[in-house]
């Protein structure tokens, strides 16, 4: 059935005036309403008001326009019904085969500082929700259109098939509906559960888009996609540009933003190095490229093909570091990335072309969200079967106040600063997490284990002989002494750890019995 009217009605114009003279061109008439039909009619479209079709004027400030039955019976009538058809006959009721709506601009509103419950609310849509569904109910016989995005498709049919749309273009269009109203109802329930219950209210309401599809998952078998949560306001890579490179895998993800978070915990130029989400090397100096220099000295052996993160632009010495020979790496990840280092990594032989470059903005943002409340964009979600655990983000700080020395021996500022880099470290690392640091950088960790025991003796055996006065942490109490006993034998020169273990006191005893410090922190970090 070809179409021959229309109903516009927009807060989005973005390619209105372009898309409804193309619609006026192949004689379709269009219908608008307030906003929308000014900016028609101010483009020298003809159109034919709202309040014309329903013989109703708008009223309470244009709440009420289009619930009439003179434009939901237009959208409504089953075609396949001679009934439905006959009863808008009687009425005077012509069809409308084509909506084109897009929403009150809510979240846009609810994002800005300030913006009262009032302001909220009055951005709330109900008329167009309501014509969205309606059209998408019956898009066996009507266009919706809900995004800009779509205009040019929609018209370059109408136009190669006599004002006709496929069934299978507006079936996508149908689907696309559905979800736009649905993400505008999740929006306002977030907002609304904000206002009350919190970020963990009784039903938890999120919406994701997909930023990108994936050759497959974690495996070729497995079918993958990469979605962006709405309302994460932070950094992450669902907004990064890929400068050079290969396209991301859904591993690449993973690792990038494991990468990505441990750069995040410094303030000093740093670089990380993870593989298999795990930090192998990490370090902070006063330039980027002796942070690089030392984090790879942590375990060259596992750096190789590793994932880099850098805090700051990636200079050209860095990325001259960077490419040495005997090094490959699979992603590197900055800030931003100076052009003559950009350069530099594309002109590498062998890997230059293949290594991921990957810029991710908004890394300022860092700072101000790990000190304001937890919003539902924050939220550390973990899928089991049959559900989802939620939690709040483990944010809390780690500061020299909530450091308490519980052994004889006291540690001295160097140790305290060591410890104070290891435990940044730490939480960054699966449970059981044991971290060994000196002289500014990681040399050693045990990552993944079912004893602490085992995991100390990973660390020792990473670290070597750079465990020799080296701070070691862990990211939960020590239950026997037997770990922290294996660390000093080892050369670890002092310990940090939450404590609360009923055996602490064997533990404090041990570590007096070697004069090695003892800190306790009270904060546990476990990353499962």
């Amino acid at each position: 059935m070809p179409v021959q009217r229309a109903l516009l009605s927009v807060s989005d114009k973005t390619g209105l005036a372009d898309f409804a003279k193309g619609l006026t061109a192949l004689g379709i008439e269009v219908i608008s309403t307030g906003g929308t039909a000014k900016a028609l009619q101010e483009a020298g479209i003809p159109v034919t008001p709202v309040d014309q079709v329903t013989g109703f004027p708008e009223m309470m400030e244009g709440r009420v326009k289009t619930l009439h039955p003179a434009v939901h019976g237009a959208i409504l009538a089953d075609r396949r019904k001679p009934a439905h058809m006959q009863a808008i006959a009687e009425k005077n009721i012509a069809p409308i085969d084509l909506v084109v709506v897009n929403l009150y601009p809510f979240e846009q509103t609810v994002a800005k500082p300030g913006t009262t419950l009032d302001e909220a609310i009055e951005n709330i849509d109900i008329g167009g929700p309501s014509m969205v569904r309606s059209a998408a109910k019956n898009h066996f016989a009507v266009g919706i259109v809900v995004d800009p995005a779509d205009y040019a498709a929609v018209l370059q049919q109408l136009q190669a098939n006599d004002r006709t749309l496929s069934d299978d273009l507006r079936s996508r269009l149908a689907l696309k509906a559905f979800q736009h109203t649905a993400a505008y109802d999740a929006a306002i329930a977030r907002y609304l559960e904000s206002q009350g219950e919190g970020f963990l209210p009784e039903r938890l309401t999120l919406t994701f888009d997909r930023a990108m599809s994936m050759r497959y998952g974690e495996n070729p078998h497995q079918q993958a996609a990469f979605y962006r949560q709405k309302g994460y306001e932070g950094p992450t890579l669902a907004d990064a540009t890929l400068l050079s490179g290969l396209e991301l895998s859904f591993n690449n993800i993973q690792d990038g933003d494991a990468a990505m978070k441990v750069a995040m915990e410094f303030d000093k130029p740093a670089c990380a190095i993870i593989k298999h989400t795990n930090p192998c090397g990490c370090a902070t100096a006063d330039d980027l490229v002796t942070a690089f220099r030392r984090a790879k000295e942590g375990d060259p052996v596992s750096a190789f093909g590793g994932i880099v993160a850098v805090n700051k632009e990636l200079d050209d010495a860095t990325a001259a570091a960077l490419c040495e020979k005997n090094q490959k790496w699979d992603i590197i990840l900055a800030p931003s990335f100076a052009p003559e280092a950009l350069e530099r990594f594309r002109n590498r032989k062998s890997w230059g072309q293949t290594v991921r470059l990957i810029a991710v903005p908004n890394w300022e943002s860092v700072r101000e969200i790990k000190t304001r409340a937890v919003t539902d964009g924050d939220l550390d979600l973990k899928r089991v079967s049959g559900g989802l655990l939620v939690q709040e983000p483990d944010r809390i700080v780690l500061t020299r106040e909530n450091l308490k020395a519980v052994s004889q021996a006291q540690p001295t500022p160097d140790q305290i600063e060591q410890m104070m880099l290891a435990w940044k470290l730490m939480r960054h690392v699966k449970s059981n997490a044991i971290v060994i640091v000196k002289d500014n950088m990681l040399v050693g960790a045990g990552a993944g284990q079912m004893n602490r025991v085992n995991s100390v003796r990973l660390a020792l055996e990473q670290a070597g002989e750079r465990a020799k006065g080296a701070v070691l942490a862990s990211d939960a109490f020590f239950p026997f002494p037997d770990g922290p006993e294996a660390a000093i034998l080892g050369g670890v020169a002092a310990i940090i750890e939450p404590g609360g273990s009923t055996k602490d006191e064997t533990v404090i005893a041990k570590c007096d019995e070697y004069s090695v410090p003892l800190v306790f922190t009270g904060i546990r970090h476990f990353k499962h």
